[in-house]
């Protein structure tokens, strides 16, 4: 009888290096700057367009045009109507889409990698040569209208709005919603949408990115996708008015307050707390691994207070949030009505005990989960392209993806718990969207601050 030896078992080996790929970059006559990722496999093109008008570029009166334009921008052409434009996309196998951000506009498009020159010319049709038809604006205007009522009963939504309405100054852009109020929204025609698309969407600052599997476009396919994109996009107009880039928003002085919104009947409170924090440029390695520390996972320390040992919440999360100087520390989620105000006060205590430093396991633990999945988050040409886009939006290289995960992988417990000082941990603005008559007595006896409480009408 012969017997098979047991093989060994494999050794498992730490990952190799990795980096966010480096794209081929180049520019047409216009401005336009055009990135090129190859990436091999991916045969479903993604294009992002990202054009740099921002929300504080709006009239104080149409706030939220932008938002609209984004929403109409394919609701059809100069050459084709709604339905003639829809219809094309559909032959060619093009998916459009678009967002916008406080840094600017951001238009996608998805297309199989042998169709896109068609998917090109499509997009450059929409984006050159847009309608705004009255009948499709006024339907975007009606459709954000019912959101604004959805998101003023929607505990989350109000929270968020409160939160911004009360840490920043009234004359910060973002002090209020970015896809603006009732009454700015019906003031919004579609002759404004029109002129606003005409002075502020144009190459000037604009970033092309385009990834996917571009071997079939020969021997070398970032010179010809430049001919491509040159022959689609090389007749657009600059804009008429020069991008200003995302304003950097004011902390009011008096934002260390708690608000309470009153729900009532609520058997749930919604939390949002949120000070002072870091952008991109400052260090930023540190803070995807703190986010998953303290509260990005079930098994952070926020949870493990509140969800597996209180039981008082399914789950709250915190996050570092970049803004265009500076950011925000946030910490959200919902809570039981009955154990509000020991909720918020077992959270801040978690969130300002985290100033002490953690532990070396749980630097490893952070260090590693953020790090090493970073292969599998960015397989995709789509993500790829939306990090691109979005990092140009910010005015940053994609080589800032590596350069970030670099220093993440050589953080100490002191690299992170400096990062951890420098968000403004202590100086809390306080939302608490819930029924006041239960509340409020609950968060007041705390001592952390003014408790106001505003009613629905207000």
């Amino acid at each position: 009888m012969t017997v098979t030896p047991t093989p060994a078992r494999p050794e498992v080996a730490p990952p190799g290096p990795w980096s966010f790929p480096e794209p081929t970059t180049t520019r047409l006559a216009n401005g336009l700057t055009l990135q090129t990722f190859h990436t091999p496999g991916q045969y479903v093109a993604s294009v992002r367009l990202a054009v740099p008008v921002v929300p504080a570029q709006e009239a104080r009166e149409l706030e939220g045009i932008l938002a609209l334009m984004s929403r109409t921008f394919d609701e059809g052409t100069e050459d084709h109507s709604a339905e003639e434009f829809a219809e094309l996309l559909e032959r060619a196998g093009v998916a459009l889409g678009s967002s916008t951000s406080e840094f600017g506009l951001m238009l996608d498009l998805d297309v199989p990698v042998r169709r896109l020159d068609r998917g090109l010319e499509l997009l450059a049709e929409c984006v050159q040569r847009p309608a705004y038809p009255d009948d499709e604006v006024d339907r975007a205007r009606r459709k954000r209208l019912a959101d604004i009522e959805q998101e003023n009963a929607d505990p989350r939504s109000r929270a968020v709005r409160e939160f911004a309405a009360t840490f920043y100054t009234p004359g910060s852009r973002a002090s209020r919603p970015s896809g603006g109020s009732p009454e700015t929204v019906r003031s919004i025609t579609a002759p404004a949408v029109r002129d606003f698309h005409r002075r502020h969407v144009g190459p000037t600052g604009t970033v092309m990115v385009v990834a996917g599997d571009l071997s079939s476009l020969g021997a070398e396919p970032a010179r010809a996708l430049h001919d491509l994109v040159e022959g689609a996009f090389g007749a657009w107009r600059p804009q008429p008015v020069a991008p200003t880039g995302a304003q950097a928003p004011a902390r009011r002085e008096d934002a260390g307050r708690i608000v309470v919104v009153d729900r009532p009947g609520s058997v749930q409170s919604e939390l949002y707390i949120g000070c002072l924090g870091p952008d991109r440029r400052n260090g930023w390695g540190a803070y995807p691994v703190l986010s998953f520390l303290v509260g990005g996972a079930p098994q952070a320390r926020v949870d493990a207070v509140l969800r597996e040992d209180k039981g008082y919440t399914y789950g709250l999360r915190t996050a570092f949030v970049p803004r265009a100087d500076g950011g925000l520390f946030v910490a959200s989620g919902s809570v039981r009505a009955d154990v509000t105000g020991e909720s918020v006060g077992l959270l801040l205590d978690i969130l300002e005990k985290a100033r002490e430093g953690f532990t070396p396991a749980e630097v490893r633990a952070g260090v590693d989960f953020v790090s090493q999945t970073a292969p599998a988050r960015y397989a995709t040409a789509d993500a790829v392209a939306d990090e691109a886009a979005g990092l140009a939006l910010e005015k940053l290289p994609p080589r800032w993806v590596t350069e970030m995960f670099d220093e993440t992988r050589s953080l100490t417990r002191e690299a992170l718990a400096e990062a951890y000082a420098r968000a403004d941990v202590g100086r809390w603005t306080i939302v608490v969207v819930g029924d006041a008559d239960q509340v409020a007595d609950q968060v007041r006896v705390l001592g952390r601050g003014d408790v106001e409480v505003r009613r629905r009408s207000s």
